[in-house]
């Protein structure tokens, strides 16, 4: 018989979420899903835990962190009791630590699912180690999108025995059809405008790399910004300042069936990601795995799990953190070389069809999700 997972997460509503409501759809098990910023006046439970949830983080906020685990815990405890799920799966270290306690009250397997910013930004990690500690102590098993997540969280505990390295994929019925060795010399980039994926290194380098081209090639250079977050205005002033009003596209958020039609147009795709202020940091940024299953090369930098799945030199390029001139040189070769762009780009399409489509990271984390379940029920059996 199917397992029956309980999926727990703190929001389904952001865009940046997607991955979520990806897995509710791909996985092969009877789902049951409970989220922490819903509070349904049609469903009791649910909307008192909702309100659960609220203490938590005011818990959480005030410094009050074991205390903070009680209010949600105890309502996961309920939904335990009416579920019966086999085994319980919760997107990021931050809400596990709300909920984790419930799991050990009622011997059910908890499996938890890090994607970035809860393994390393201040607010969302640093200021909660102690928590994720008991967190493995607890846990029956934990996924992570990079070798970098991996060793800091087996630092606090997490079993490497039961860890799983996997990133979140991308989908090959919809991203494919990028032709970047005849594609005019434009650029894509798409992700939140937040620090940690370096709009405004990225904006940068690409004024130096038109700056550094022959004049008869400047204008013929363009850059798609697909995204939206706070850096925004701060973008708007820096296009002016630039002179680049007419070649750079800041886009807004966009459907994806629209992101891939930016990908299909493009040259190469760019992303400056790195170490935010608040030590945020990417886990492995999916549009990267998108840009290359469409079939573009990717001009980025060695970041968290981005050397993973960019090879230098045959599927992308990649730059130290921080090294614009780096990446105005290495876009400036794919401006200067389209053949060289259609070479990466063919081989990074192959290598994500071959390791790091969406449907790879499914059977992963449903083979992970019924071997932890299997281990509980042979102890129960000893």
């Amino acid at each position: 018989m199917a397992l029956h997972v309980l999926v727990m997460a703190p929001t389904r509503r952001a865009a940046s979420e997607t991955f979520i409501r990806a897995n509710l759809a791909g996985l092969p098990f009877r789902k049951t899903a409970v989220f922490g910023d819903e509070r349904p006046i049609h469903r009791p439970l649910a909307l008192v835990h909702g309100l659960a949830v609220l203490l938590s983080k005011a818990f959480t906020r005030l410094g009050w962190l074991r205390l903070a685990s009680l209010p949600a815990s105890c309502t996961t405890w309920m939904l335990l009791q009416r579920h019966r799920p086999d085994v319980v799966l919760v997107d990021f270290g931050f809400h596990a630590v709300r909920v984790m306690e419930a799991t050990a009250w009622c011997a059910v397997p908890l499996v938890v699912h890090f994607r970035g910013s809860d393994a390393s930004s201040e607010d969302k990690f640093q200021r909660l180690t102690n928590r994720y500690r008991r967190l493995f102590q607890i846990s029956a098993g934990v996924i992570v999108k990079s070798r970098p997540m991996q060793v800091v969280l087996n630092g606090l505990g997490a079993d490497p025995e039961t860890l799983l390295i996997s990133p979140s994929g991308a989908d090959p019925l919809l991203f494919h059809g990028a032709k970047p060795a005849s594609a005019s010399p434009r650029f894509l980039a798409v992700g939140r405008l937040v620090a940690k994926k370096g709009p405004l290194q990225t904006l940068e380098a690409f004024a130096r790399m038109r700056d550094s081209l022959p004049e008869s090639l400047q204008q013929d250079v363009s850059l798609d910004i697909v995204g939206d977050g706070p850096l925004r205005r701060d973008l708007e002033r820096a296009v002016k300042q630039r002179g680049l009003v007419e070649q750079v596209a800041l886009l807004g958020a966009l459907p994806q069936r629209q992101i891939v039609e930016r990908m299909r147009l493009a040259r190469g795709f760019v992303q400056h990601s790195l170490v935010a202020p608040d030590g945020d940091s990417e886990g492995n940024p999916v549009a990267v795995m998108e840009a290359q299953l469409c079939g573009l090369p990717v001009v980025a930098t060695r970041h968290a799990g981005i050397p993973e799945v960019v090879l230098e030199e045959e599927t992308g390029l990649l730059v130290d953190e921080g090294d614009v001139d780096g990446m105005a040189v290495a876009m400036r070769r794919l401006v200067l070389e389209p053949s060289l762009a259609g070479q990466f780009g063919m081989a990074g399409q192959r290598r994500v069809e071959r390791c790091f489509t969406v449907q790879h990271h499914w059977a992963a984390v449903a083979d992970l999700l019924e071997r932890v379940v299997a281990v509980r029920s042979l102890d129960r059996q000893g």
